[in-house]
C-alpha cells in the first residue's frame, strides 16, 4: 500500500530547505523513499533543490513545479523562499511519466504520449496526479488527450506551474532536469485508495460579457472585434500595454456554466486566467475558447468565498465517512482569502480546509501549492479551473 509523508520549510539556502524537509517528512529513513513531489517558490535555485533530494533520498523518482507560495501540514506561506514536500513509499503502486516542449497546439498529442507512457506499465492505474506549464497550454486539450489512452474513469487532479504571478515563465522539474515547458504525470495504482476531488472559487460575474469574436484553439484574437488585450485591459479600466501580471489578480473571466453543473458547483460561472499575450494583441487562454463564446469580468466576493469553502468542505468530508483519510493534495488561487493590509490573507481559508480532515489535531500529509490552475472533477468529468481552491483528498478504508 501507498504511505504519504509531507513537510514544508521557508529557507533561504535550497539545499539545506530541501534537506530539512526531507528529515522533518521521512525522519532519518529518506533513502527509503519511491517518489518525491517538490513545490518551490520562483527565489529557490531549482536544480540544487533536484542535487539535495537526489542525494538524500537516491532511488525516488523526482517530480516538482514552481509556484507562488506553498501550504503543508505546518500551514501556509508565500515567500519568496517556500518549499513544500511530499514522500511516497510503495514503489509497485506509483508509475511516472513526462513529455517537455508542450503547447498550446500540440497539448492533445503530447497528453497522449504522457498517457501512452503510464498504459505502458501494465499497471491498473486509477487515479493520475498530473502537472504541466502554467503558461500557453490548452488545458481542456491536455484533459482529452489523457482520457483518450486512460479513459474517462481515471481520476486526474492536480495544477499548473506558476510564477511570483507575473505570466512570464514557470518550470517543472522531472528527476534531475528542470523544465519550462513540460508536463508530468505520476500514476497510482493502490486499490485500497480513493481520490475525492472538489474546486469552488466564490467569485461573481458583472457587467456585460465579452464576446470572443475570433479564435484559434486557446488563442483569443478578437473580442467584440477589437484586438482581444486591447479590448480586455479596456475593460479592465488599464493601458494596453498593460502585462499579465496587472491583469491575473483582477481579471479573471468568466463562462457561464449548464444550470446542472452551476448547482454542483455553487457557482453559475467556472474561471478562466490568461497568462500570455502576444505583441498583436493576442491573448492566450487557459482552455480552448470557440468564437462566440460570452466572457465576464468577475469580482472577488470575500463572504462567498468562505461559504462556498465551508460547503465544499462538507461534501468531502461526507464523501469519506468511515474512511481514512491518508494524504491531501491542494492546488490554489492567491486571490483566495480575506483582503487585509492591502494583501489577501491565507491562513483562516487553510485552516478551514485543514481541520475538517484533520485527526486528533493531526493534519494528513498535506501539500499544496499557489499556481495559475487547477484539475478537479465536475458534474462527474475531470475538468480544468481557474481562481479556485481545489482539494484532492485520498480516503482508504478504515481497517
Amino acid at each position: 500500500m501507498l504511505e504519504f509523508y509531507s513537510a514544508s520549510a521557508r529557507i533561504v539556502n535550497s539545499r539545506r530547505a530541501m534537506a530539512e524537509c526531507l528529515e522533518s517528512a521521512l525522519g532519518e529513513d529518506s533513502q527509503d523513499c519511491d517518489l518525491l513531489v517538490i513545490h518551490a517558490s520562483m527565489g529557490h535555485r531549482f536544480a540544487e533543490l533536484l542535487e539535495e533530494a537526489r542525494r538524500l533520498a537516491p532511488s525516488a523518482r523526482i517530480v516538482g513545479s514552481s509556484c507562488c507560495g506553498v501550504v503543508g501540514r505546518e500551514g501556509v506561506s508565500e515567500s519568496m523562499k517556500d518549499v513544500a514536500v511530499m514522500a511516497v513509499r510503495g514503489a509497485e503502486h506509483i508509475h511516472v511519466a513526462h513529455v517537455d516542449d508542450l503547447y498550446g497546439h500540440n497539448a492533445f498529442e503530447k497528453s497522449v504520449e504522457l498517457a501512452e507512457q503510464l498504459a505502458r506499465s501494465g499497471a491498473p492505474v486509477n487515479m493520475v496526479y498530473f502537472l504541466a506549464s502554467g503558461i500557453d497550454i490548452d488545458d481542456n486539450r491536455c484533459i482529452e488527450g489523457l482520457e483518450s489512452v486512460l479513459g474517462p474513469e481515471v481520476t486526474i487532479f492536480g495544477a499548473t506551474s506558476a510564477d511570483n504571478m507575473k505570466g512570464i515563465a514557470s518550470y517543472q522539474m522531472v528527476d534531475e532536469t528542470v523544465y519550462e515547458h513540460a508536463a508530468f504525470a505520476v500514476g497510482f495504482s493502490d486499490p485500497t485508495l480513493e481520490v475525492v476531488t472538489q474546486a469552488t472559487h466564490g467569485f461573481v460575474a458583472v457587467g456585460d460579457p465579452l464576446i470572443v469574436t475570433r479564435a484559434d484553439g486557446n488563442r483569443i484574437l478578437e473580442l467584440n472585434g477589437k484586438p482581444a488585450w486591447q479590448e480586455y485591459t479596456a475593460r479592465l479600466q488599464l493601458p494596453p500595454d498593460a502585462t499579465c501580471g496587472d491583469t491575473i489578480p483582477i481579471g479573471a473571466l468568466a463562462e457561464r456554466l449548464d444550470p446542472e453543473l452551476a448547482a454542483e458547483y455553487g457557482n453559475e460561472h467556472i474561471l478562466r486566467v490568461v497568462t500570455k499575450r502576444d505583441d498583436d494583441g493576442t491573448m492566450h487562454y487557459a482552455t480552448t475558447c470557440p468564437e462566440g463564446t460570452a466572457l465576464w469580468l468577475t469580482v472577488r466576493d470575500e463572504e462567498r468565498i468562505f461559504d462556498d469553502m465551508d460547503r465544499m468542505m462538507g461534501h468531502v468530508v461526507a464523501r469519506g465517512v468511515g474512511r481514512e483519510v491518508v494524504a491531501v493534495f491542494h492546488a490554489d488561487c492567491l486571490a483566495r482569502g480575506r483582503y487585509l493590509f492591502n494583501r489577501v490573507m491565507k491562513e483562516e481559508l487553510v485552516e478551514r480546509m485543514q481541520f475538517p480532515l484533520s485527526g486528533d489535531g493531526a493534519v494528513p500529509p498535506w501539500i499544496g501549492m499557489y499556481g495559475f490552475g487547477e484539475f478537479a472533477r465536475l458534474g462527474g468529468a475531470n475538468t480544468y479551473h481557474n481562481y479556485t481552491t481545489a482539494l484532492y483528498v485520498l480516503y482508504r478504508d478504515a481497517g
